[in-house]
């Protein structure tokens, strides 16, 4: 059983299906990116949370210089992508890190996002603490994490 287990779970890691759960009921699930050529990408997940309220602070990940909170918004016709200091998540809700809205913008690649791989990142949150992921690096143009 404990082999089945681990087989299965080490399935879910390479199909970017990793979640992790910490202090106060917060869970992140299926983190992606995509492909991309430029010193830039991002991430995008779903974190919710069973407990209080908190707030996701920061980020880091060893595959590139620095990791903001972003949100893109239309402005008129226009869509702006602004840095933001944290996203709140609500007590017993959840917030989705899309195309679109929320994202983890990933500054100064170390190298180019490819298709199949994967990148680790970490969380910060105020009360939950470090949680530790690890997303799929999809195709290009790939609309909401393809193998998900």
């Amino acid at each position: 059983m404990v082999s089945l287990t681990r087989s299965v779970l080490f399935c879910l890691v390479l199909l970017g299906w990793t979640a992790a759960a910490a202090a106060d009921g917060i869970v992140v699930e299926h983190p992606w990116s995509r492909a991309s050529a430029a010193a830039t990408g991002a991430i995008f997940l779903s974190i919710s949370n069973s407990g209080g309220a908190d707030r996701l602070i920061g980020a880091s990940s060893p595959a590139a210089a620095e990791v903001q909170l972003h949100v893109s918004e239309a402005d008129g016709d226009i869509m702006r992508m602004r840095r933001v200091d944290g996203v709140d998540i609500p007590a017993h809700g959840a917030v989705v890190f899309q195309p679109g809205g929320y994202h983890l913008m990933l500054i100064g690649l170390k190298e180019p996002l490819k298709a199949g791989t994967t990148v680790a990142v970490t969380l910060d949150f105020a009360k939950a603490g470090k949680i530790a992921v690890t997303a799929a690096v999809e195709k290009p143009g790939a609309p909401h994490g393809g193998s998900h």
